[in-house]
């Protein structure tokens, strides 16, 4: 009776694995589906790269580049488009690995192949002097670039930015991709609710979380090769040099969502002490990505600065 009991519960475990493995999705039909009217392509060293390039378009220091953070995309500044496009030209990117973007054809993620990523895209539409934001992963990328471009990058701007040593769990997702008789289950066990766990993790409020933000984070993630890329990036973050902040001297604003439960409020201090020239704000009801939660906030105090 026990045997058949034990079976009968390996059977339903097994079934519910197989039941949540979901094969790449081709990247022309996630394409069809997210990109969007400003959308646009351009070869930057072999990789195709998705970006837009939208709003007004005089001198050299009034483009804005937007990065997102890990398992983002260019959709995340979505709520401060129409009106931020009103004062700057604005760029945002797909970073290599995520969104419509796609993997890197060298499989490398570390912050100096996205720093020189950057170089090369932003070469490639002959754009020099620029204002800078990153979210995250992007703040990260920001922040380096700022620091190895200092004549080039006009003011900084961080949003909850990655790249200083972690403190606390690390998130659920990359954990799973650091266990290397996981890592191949992770390419295709990829159930829905565990992104909106995610996405639950980096919001404050829970209740914007709706199922099409859950939809299009979802199926960015399915895109073929987006989940290679990221067990990929999971495995070669390095260890943070925070010291290198120092090497930043662009005025620098920092946002922070108050309840951030990936990167905790406390390190935006740590940057403000690191950086030459900061100002700092934190929201109390934002965490993670407040660029996506409260976007006409977070939009006003960016306009502030940059203007």
């Amino acid at each position: 009776m026990k045997k058949k009991v034990f079976i009968a519960v390996l059977i339903l475990f097994l079934g519910g694995i197989v039941s949540q493995i979901r094969f790449d999705i081709p990247a022309q039909e996630v394409e069809a589906k997210y990109k969007l009217p400003e959308s646009k392509f351009v070869d930057v060293k072999g990789l195709r790269v998705h970006y837009t390039d939208e709003g007004i378009k005089k001198g050299i220091y009034e483009t804005v580049v937007l990065l997102h953070g890990t398992a983002a995309s260019l959709h995340t500044w979505q709520g401060w488009m129409p009106s931020f496009k009103k004062y700057f030209r604005v760029v945002r990117v797909d970073l290599p690995g995520f969104g419509l973007t796609g993997p890197s054809p060298q499989r490398d993620y570390s912050i100096k192949a996205y720093v020189k990523f950057l170089e090369n895209f932003l070469s490639t539409l002959n754009i020099q002097k620029i204002y800078l934001v990153g979210n995250s992963l992007g703040g990260e990328i920001a922040w380096h670039y700022a620091a190895l471009h200092p004549d080039d990058v006009y003011k900084l701007v961080l949003i909850d930015s990655a790249g200083l040593p972690r403190k606390g769990p690390i998130p659920l997702p990359f954990r799973l991709a650091r266990i290397n008789f996981l890592q191949g289950l992770v390419k295709y066990f990829s159930p829905r609710f565990l992104v909106k766990k995610s996405l639950k993790d980096v919001y404050f409020d829970k209740t914007k979380v709706s199922d099409s933000l859950v939809e299009r984070y979802f199926t960015l993630t399915l895109r073929e090769g987006n989940r290679q890329a990221f067990v990929d990036r999971a495995n070669q973050i390095e260890d943070a040099k925070p010291d290198e902040l120092r090497r930043v001297t662009s005025p620098t604003l920092i946002l922070w969502g108050k309840h951030d439960a990936w990167i905790p409020v406390e390190q935006a201090e740590i940057f403000r002490k690191k950086i030459m020239i900061p100002q700092i704000k934190i929201y109390e009801n934002a965490g993670h990505v407040p660029q996506e939660e409260i976007p006409e906030e977070t939009l006003a105090d960016v306009l502030h600065f940059l203007e």
